[in-house]
This record gives structure tokens, C-alpha cells and sequence, in this order.
């Protein structure tokens, strides 16, 4: 019992150091990122990673590398996490992260979904849209194959890599569609984390990215910035990351969870789901500022004077923030798979 008492103890005690760390981490890169925004082919940091919201107002996308240089940090100096898997969370984490920033600065809103995307590389044209999605599925492998598998037998191994590294890809691609209205995507990533939080096998990798998604929504609430697929799609394959830890048996229903609801995505719109569902709309609308009236007249899914009225499904609503192309930018900002 004392020993079980003295275990529990020094994981609640890793627990909190990662979600500090990763808190303190992240606070500190959104701030210096703020502060002086990095530029890309000479234009202005300000309008590389400047976006406008429904209001009219603006926000950033810095949220994103924030959180991602957040969770590095954290996962670096966490206690309790072995070389592998160290390595494992650097690169689900790092790689999900660069593989959705690319998706938002070069990103085009010509082709959504995986049907979309790979419906355009069937006919040749490659978009980023499924440069992220092969990629994250590779860094997904790559993630579960370093952090390995206790398996007993290199077929058991092999389909646990195969698993686990569906999983991270899953989890990452999952989570951006979340990222469509202010804190969403972190409220989701808490709710989710928190059960791995209390697990022995998962707590330590899951600390850190709930400390710096934590330390960062009430920039998210306030509609000051987004995760975007950067911090969305790193978010996302770090909890699959997490989850991989677990029993063969639970790792098989997240995986069958993950693979129902991206399906369900590319037929069904969360935000009306959500909308319909009180208990999930209240949620939803905690701590967020309330939605502008709409403006009378407004067309679904039109855009006017730069802010968007409620859209079709697979778009961005009217109470959730639209990024609009930027003049001499080719990035539409908006998350590649929205539901």
C-alpha cells in the first residue's frame, strides 16, 4: 500500500512539472513570437500570421508555434519519460506542428476533407492539404515505431506500430477539425487528455501539452488568436501519442473512435451537431464571447465586408473564426479539414 501511495505520489509530482513546464514554455514563446512576429519571403510578420475574425477584428495564428515550441520544451524536461519516448514526442509533436504551419501559410481552400484532397491528388494535383496528410501519417509510424511496442513478437510489434501510428495521424487530423470556433479545439484536447493525465503509462507524456494549451486559451477565448493546424494538428498527435501507451484492447477503441468520427466528418458538420446538442452547446460557448447578431439579409455562406455569415457545412461558421486570403499571401488560414 505504501508503495502503491509513494507511486502515485511521484506521478502526480511528474504530472504537474511537465504541465508547468509545457505552461511556462508556451507562455513565454507566445509572447516573444507576438511581440516581434517571424516574416517568411519578405512580408511583414504581422501579415504572415495576421488573420481577421467573423467581427471584423484581428488575430493571430502565433498561438499555434507556441504551443508546439510549449510542448517540445515541456516534453524535453519532463521527468519520467525514457529516451524513446522523449524522441517519440518530439517528433509527433514537432513534425504534426510543421506539417500543419505549412498547411496555413501555403494552404489553399480549393479541395477540404480527405475525400477532397485525395481526390485531387487522383487527378494530379497535389495540394497542401494532402502534403499534411501523408505526412502526418508518416510522422505518425515514425512517432510510434521509435516509441515502441512491448509486444513479445515482431508481428505483435509490427501491428502495434501499424496501430499506434494511426492513432497520432488520427488524433492530429481529428483535433484540427475542432479548431473551428475559439477554444474549442483546447477544451476538446483537456477533456480527452485529462483521463490519460490519470493514467500510469500516459501521464507523463500528456502533461506538457495539456500545460501549454491550457496556459494559451484564454488567448484562444478572447478570439485574440487561434491554434490554426499548427497547434491543432500537434495538439491532436500528441494525445494519440499518449494513448498508444495504453492496453491493446483500449488502444483498438480509440483507434475505432477516431476512425468513425473523421468519417462522420466528411458527411456530417460538428458545429451543427454541436449547436443542436445543449448540454455540448453550453460547453461549447463557456468562457467564449457571445456570437454578433447576424446582419439581416446575410446569404448562407456568403462573405461580406470580410466577415462570414453562417455556411455550408465544411466551412467556418458565423460564431467561429474565418480567415480570409491575405493580400500578397496564398494562405486562407482557415483549418484545412473543418467539420
Amino acid at each position: 500500500m505504501d508503495r502503491r501511495i509513494a507511486s502515485c505520489s511521484a506521478r502526480g509530482a511528474r504530472l504537474v512539472a511537465g504541465a508547468l513546464l509545457g505552461a511556462a514554455a508556451a507562455r513565454a514563446a507566445y509572447t516573444a513570437l507576438t511581440r516581434r512576429p517571424p516574416g517568411l519571403n519578405g512580408l511583414p510578420g504581422e501579415e504572415v500570421w495576421g488573420r481577421t475574425n467573423h467581427r471584423g477584428e484581428p488575430v493571430t495564428l502565433l498561438e499555434g508555434p507556441a504551443f508546439v515550441a510549449g510542448a517540445a520544451a515541456g516534453g524535453l524536461l519532463t521527468p519520467g519519460l525514457g529516451g524513446r519516448t522523449r524522441a517519440a514526442v518530439l517528433l509527433a509533436g514537432a513534425g504534426s506542428g510543421i506539417l500543419g504551419g505549412y498547411d496555413d501559410l501555403a494552404g489553399s481552400a480549393s479541395s477540404r476533407g480527405f475525400k477532397g484532397h485525395l481526390g485531387a491528388l487522383a487527378r494530379g494535383e497535389v495540394t497542401s492539404g494532402a502534403v499534411k496528410i501523408l505526412g502526418i501519417g508518416a510522422t505518425g509510424l515514425a512517432a510510434a515505431a521509435l516509441a515502441g511496442s512491448p509486444a513479445p513478437s515482431r508481428t505483435g510489434r509490427a501491428f502495434d506500430t501499424l496501430v499506434n501510428g494511426a492513432i497520432v495521424a488520427g488524433g492530429a487530423n481529428l483535433m484540427n477539425l475542432f479548431d473551428l470556433r475559439p477554444g474549442r479545439a483546447i477544451k476538446v484536447g483537456v477533456i480527452t487528455g485529462t483521463p490519460l493525465a490519470l493514467t500510469a503509462s500516459a501521464s507523463a507524456i500528456v502533461a506538457a501539452p495539456l500545460g501549454a494549451a491550457t496556459a494559451l486559451l484564454g488567448e484562444d477565448l478572447a478570439e485574440r488568436a487561434m491554434l490554426g493546424d499548427t497547434g491543432s494538428n500537434a495538439l491532436g498527435a500528441l494525445l494519440g501519442l499518449a494513448a498508444t501507451r495504453l492496453g491493446r484492447g483500449p488502444r483498438l477503441a480509440v483507434l475505432a473512435g477516431l476512425a468513425g468520427l473523421n468519417a462522420a466528418s466528411e458527411v456530417v458538420s460538428f458545429t451543427k451537431v454541436i449547436a443542436r446538442t445543449p448540454a455540448l452547446n453550453r460547453l461549447d460557448m463557456l468562457g467564449r464571447r457571445p456570437a454578433p447578431a447576424k446582419s439581416a439579409g446575410s446569404a448562407e455562406g456568403t462573405v461580406s465586408g470580410g466577415v462570414v455569415s453562417e455556411p455550408a457545412k465544411g466551412s467556418p461558421g458565423a460564431d467561429g473564426l474565418f480567415v480570409p486570403r491575405q493580400a500578397g499571401s496564398s494562405s486562407n488560414g482557415v483549418a484545412a479539414d473543418p467539420a
